[in-house]
């Protein structure tokens, strides 16, 4: 099945997704965020802590479905005698069902600015690692 991929997470995210928690994560890495803004509630994607670089046939990862989408700016102002300095970071907030264990059988797109896609299927409990 095809699933939009979010590479390179943490090692803690994917270990909470394996234990089949709800878990809310949120996205500051550009090629994820801009991977994740279109998915729709209800659709399922593939999570893996492996980088975009490295995402080749065989790379295990987790496949949820996403409960919430939500788009949240945060404004971070710094300042002292000589200096006044205003950032705001936009980041992605999206709360995942993990639903199994997958592994990429084809890697169907994963080059800088487009989304990442793979084809993956489910491992079966007894195959899993």
């Amino acid at each position: 099945m095809e699933y939009v991929a979010l590479t390179g997470l943490s090692e803690r995210v994917i270990a909470e997704l394996k234990q089949n928690r709800l878990l809310t994560i949120e996205i500051r890495s550009p090629h994820n965020f801009f991977a994740a803004m279109d998915l729709k509630v209800g659709e399922f994607l593939f999570l893996t802590r492996t980088s975009a670089d490295d995402l080749t046939g065989g790379t295990t990862g987790i496949v949820a479905r996403l409960l919430k989408h939500q788009v949240v700016t945060q404004r971070v102002m710094q300042s002292g005698d000589m200096y006044y300095e205003e950032r705001e970071m936009t980041t992605l907030r999206l709360q995942l069902d993990p639903r199994c264990i997958a592994r990429i059988r084809k890697v169907l797109s994963n080059k800088i600015g487009a989304v990442s896609k793979v084809d993956a299927e489910e491992i079966p409990l007894y195959n899993a690692q």
